[in-house]
């Protein structure tokens, strides 16, 4: 979602530039700095930039500027007023300092004023136009911009989704022995106590093992996780604005990961599981680039 672009444009007197970035974000934030005078373009610029994107902090500039042939200076007297009003209280404090001079003056910001002269109805609505059609320029480039990153990021996601599924792969592997693994520990544990509790009968035996075979059965997770995954690749495939549906994706990827880790009875199950979660986390930092 990052992005940058810079468009010019010029109409009659006027001349502009239209500065629109892009960064990050959960949902889609607009911000918009222009200058004084120009309320009436506020909404439809606004409307123009959330037609085009879904996600991302988004920081619109416009600087306007235009001939001395329409500009006219105005002497600002009240601020002028005080300023001289304070005059002597800072050379009481400061008696080092010389007389202020007549540049000195008009240099402070407020004093003068620059004045546009009063434009038409007509006129002025041709200008609005222009400006917001160059932000139409500037709005394309930076899709461009953006849709250039996405390109470089969608193979480093789908390697992410694949690496999650050779995990799954793996993890099912696992998985398939737990019930074995279950049940020569329990013989193990029952041989070692053989002394001080009775020997279990087979039929209690294969009871015990089934349940704690129940409690570590992952088989749900490992098949919510290869749905997930192909979740993720049929957004991919399917292009437009993913980038919340993958958020989401990942939230769904860490949970199963939780589970898949808290049931877990056997050390190279939990490694796995621990795999899973750092590739989950990478995939969704990655997400967070994406509209």
């Amino acid at each position: 979602m990052t992005g940058f672009a810079r468009v010019q444009g010029s109409h009659g007197v006027h001349t502009w530039t239209w500065e629109v970035k892009s960064v990050n974000g959960k949902g889609l934030d607009l911000r918009f700095r222009m200058p004084a005078g120009f309320d009436a373009i506020d909404k439809p610029a606004r409307e123009a930039v959330a037609a085009r994107f879904a996600r991302g902090n988004l920081f619109v500039a416009l600087t306007v500027s235009h001939s001395q042939a329409l500009s006219r200076f105005r002497l600002n007297e009240g601020v002028l007023d005080q300023i001289v009003a304070v005059i002597p209280q800072i050379r009481a404090r400061m008696p080092e300092v010389g007389a202020p001079t007549l540049d000195g003056l008009l240099s402070l910001r407020g004093v003068l004023e620059v004045e546009d002269e009063d434009q038409d109805e007509e006129a002025r609505a041709a200008f609005n136009a222009a400006l917001l059609a160059s932000l139409e320029e500037g709005l394309e480039a930076l899709a461009d911009n953006r849709a250039a990153e996405g390109a470089r990021l969608e193979p480093v996601i789908a390697g992410h989704l694949a690496r999650i599924e050779e995990l799954r792969g793996a993890a099912a592997a696992v998985a398939a022995t737990q019930p074995q693994a279950i049940h020569d520990r329990l013989v193990a544990a029952t041989r070692d106590l053989a002394e001080a509790v009775p020997a279990l009968s087979e039929e209690r035996l294969a009871q015990e093992v089934a349940v704690l075979a129940a409690k570590a059965d992952v088989r749900e997770e490992l098949d919510r996780l290869a749905a997930h995954v192909e979740a993720g690749n049929d957004l991919l495939a399917g292009g437009g604005a993913v980038g919340r549906k993958l958020d989401f994706l990942c939230q769904e990827f860490n949970r199963e990961a939780n589970t898949l880790c808290s049931k877990s009875s056997d050390i190279e199950l939990t490694r796995i599981g621990l795999d899973l979660k750092s590739v989950i986390d990478q995939l969704r930092e990655q997400v967070q680039n994406v509209e």
